[in-house]
């Protein structure tokens, strides 16, 4: 009797059919090509017939094998889970595939792998697994090295990643136990063989100040400093061009103009103006620095300015996708000087409808530099700039609040979900974390920058340029359906599948300022797709609307870069495009943006919340008054009044009752006591455990009485 281990594995019977350059392949090739004794050749024809009867192939005419019809096939990128399970997002159209970790192939987050779907359950996620990795989002690996007798090892850093990397001896440098590396991958391990790699950088111990930044910065394969010969060609660019206004700029800067940033901003991508038109119309200009005028396609800033895709804003610093001779100098919309921007003037009625609006290539000088909180303070009626500029202010903000109660009369969705903001000391350390503060002047800024993006998407389709769409597609029906069902068990909607812009824009209406707000948007958001860039103008479902692109943050967005670029080209200069600036070329521009986009979220993200974490450890033992944000079957998530930080109460702690999820309710109720736990319910809790490479705070209920819970929190 042949056994099983003996006999190739399916994954390479599989990989074999992928390779093929010739198509199906007959059991006599297959076998060849596997170098397969021909005393196995019966075994191997078994195996071959269980595959076929389970549909991880299929059997073709002439006694061929081959991999299943391409509707069961599915190319794109893997986004892991925290239990380490992926899921594949399709290049085109179509659901994600859920795999398995077991069934990943070794495919990190990330990447891009051809996977077969082996089942399609009736309204739920299709299922598969990996049978190729096309392109590697990672080639190395950032984790904790430990010594061994021979050689040593590499534990990962990303807890998603359950495998560990082997250190050949010799491989190591001068890395010793307990130092956080960056080892380079030489070999992706399988089931059958180790991932094997070479340590190439030491960052540290892992309680030295800043090496969990430098973790994060290094694990999402982020560049810190530019190549030599980038900056060099940044500053020649700034060098030559400064002086040169070029074809077709227009002097604007007797238009009274002023940015309105954060308070620590360096990159000053655009500045507002407004003016009244005599007819009851105001003409409001939306200016946006020139990038383009500095860095030509194809040039050494433009190749690197795509390979990072979009700045980087991590706890503790910016990592640039320009070098800083533009983005903080040559580009950005300083005050007091003469600056080249791409200027659209938008006329406006009292309505808020747009009667025309022009693009212009223009010199402009902003008038002042503002800060969030200086705007507001005019807006409040507490400080004054300048009587033009307090004006220029109060007319832009009742503008503004016209234009969003459009987009709420269109059903736009509005999150109103907060940031959290760290404060750090001199070495790193987090001092304080608090909810980001969402003004009034924030608001208004949003609201012309949305109006700009609008504009521009339309004037770009109606010319047929070859542009980057910010798109956003509906949910799946099956999202909606889950979502639906949500929606109905905490009694915020009927069952239903139609559900579209406005009555989710609906829901979260109701839910605003209400203790299930946070779980209730967050639904939400799980349901949609995520926005991306396309060549196609697929609409933007979140802005109910048909037309979208980003145009306003050329400095930190290299989708926008492009945009400035075709814009100034083919409306402007009016001179025909390259044929290489469409078709498979554009196509590969809006995955690239797309994927680092998604890297530099995820990275931004990480590195708050490892600091809330760093700051909780000092707090182990401290008790915190907190309301619950979260119910779920393994316990509760509570929010800390006093610190924006979130923790985890896990049911198996809650020992006084045995308690009940009761989905109808989202809440925990105890079988003996009767005791429940909703959402919105004060309480009070102490930190017990914090897992700061996992990011994770567990917390303990305080209890002075079995309904304290619900007496605080109604």
């Amino acid at each position: 009797m042949v056994r099983r281990s003996a006999l190739p594995s399916e994954e390479a019977v599989l990989f074999q059919l992928a390779e093929s350059r010739t198509g199906p392949l007959r059991l006599k090739e297959l076998a060849e090509s596997l170098s397969l004794p021909r005393r196995l050749r019966r075994a191997f024809r078994a195996l071959l017939r269980d595959m076929v009867d389970r549909g991880r192939i299929r059997r073709v005419k002439g006694q061929r094998f081959a991999l299943p019809d391409r509707g069961d096939r599915v190319v794109g990128r893997v986004a892991l889970t925290r239990r380490g399970d992926g899921f594949i997002r399709p290049d085109q159209e179509g659901q994600e595939v859920f795999v398995a970790r077991s069934a990943l192939h070794s495919a990190m987050d990330g990447d891009r792998v051809s996977a077969l779907v082996e089942r399609r359950p009736r309204g739920r996620t299709p299922a598969g697994r990996v049978v190729k990795v096309l392109d590697r989002a990672h080639e190395t690996l950032v984790g904790t090295y430990r010594r061994g007798r021979r050689g040593g090892v590499v534990h990962p850093r990303d807890r998603r990643i359950h495998w560990k990397l082997r250190v050949p001896a010799g491989s190591e440098g001068s890395a010793a136990d307990g130092d956080v590396v960056v080892a380079r991958i030489t070999l992706f391990g399988t089931r059958a063989v180790e991932a094997s790699g070479v340590v190439e950088t030491i960052l540290g111990r892992a309680a030295d100040a800043g090496v969990d930044i430098l973790a994060v910065i290094h694990s999402h394969g982020l560049s810190v400093d530019f190549p030599p010969e980038v900056e060099v060609h940044a500053d020649g660019a700034v060098a030559r061009r400064r002086a040169r206004a070029g074809q077709g700029r227009v002097d604007r800067t007797d238009v009274h103009a002023f940015t309105i940033d954060p308070a620590d901003a360096k990159d000053h991508d655009d500045a507002l103006s407004v003016r009244p038109l005599g007819d009851g119309s105001w003409e409001v200009g939306v200016h946006i620095a020139d990038v383009s005028h500095f860095v030509e396609h194809g040039d050494p800033v433009d190749l690197e300015a795509l390979k990072r895709g979009a700045s980087v804003y991590l706890v503790d610093r910016v990592i640039p996708m320009l070098p800083p001779a533009l983005s903080t100098d040559a580009c950005s919309l300083l005050p007091n000087v003469d600056r080249f921007a791409l200027s659209l003037f938008a006329t406006l009625e009292d309505s808020g409808s747009v009667r025309e609006a022009r693009l212009e290539r223009t010199r402009i000088r902003s008038r002042h530099k503002l800060s969030y909180r200086q705007a507001q303070a005019v807006l409040d009626g507490g400080r004054s700039i300048d009587a033009r500029t307090d004006e220029a202010l109060a007319q832009l903000s009742r503008l503004s609040r016209v234009l969003r109660a459009r987009r709420a009369g269109r059903g736009a969705l509005d999150f109103e979900l907060p940031d959290a903001r760290v404060s750090l000391g001199e070495f790193g350390e987090p001092l304080a974390v608090g909810r980001e503060e969402r003004l009034e002047s924030h608001r208004l800024v949003e609201d012309f920058m949305l109006l700009a993006n609008e504009i521009i998407a339309r004037k770009s389709r109606e010319a047929g340029l070859p542009i980057l769409y910010r798109v956003h597609e509906p949910p799946a029906e099956n999202k909606l359906v889950d979502l639906s069902s949500f929606l109905a068990a905490v009694g915020l909607a009927r069952p239903r599948t139609d559900l579209g812009a406005k009555e989710l824009r609906a829901v979260l209406a109701r839910v605003r300022g209400r203790p299930e707000e946070r779980l209730v948007s967050t639904a939400i958001l799980h349901a949609m797709k995520r926005a991306r860039y396309d060549r196609r103008n697929l609409g933007h479902f979140g802005l109910a609307l048909s037309h979208y692109a980003h145009f306003t943050s050329p400095i930190r967005r290299y989708p926008d870069l492009w945009l400035h670029r075709v814009l100034a080209e083919a409306l402007i200069q009016r001179r025909p495009l390259p044929e290489e600036w469409s078709g498979d070329a554009l196509t590969a521009k809006a995955e690239r943006c797309s994927v680092r986009e998604r890297v530099a979220e995820a990275a931004e993200r990480e590195s708050v919340d490892l600091k809330k974490a760093e700051y909780m450890e000092r707090h182990l033992g401290d008790e915190f008054a907190g309301t619950i944000s979260g119910v779920t079957s393994f316990g509760l998530f509570v929010t800390l009044d006093e610190v924006f930080v979130e923790g985890l109460v896990h049911v198996r702690s809650m020992s006084d009752d045995y308690y009940r999820f009761e989905a109808s309710g989202y809440r925990l109720v105890g079988e003996r006591s009767g005791r429940r736990f909703r959402l919105g319910d004060a309480l009070d809790v102490r930190v017990v455990r914090v897992d700061k490479e996992d990011r994770l705070i567990d917390l303990v209920l305080v209890d002075a009485g079995p309904f304290r819970a619900r007496a605080r929190g109604r």
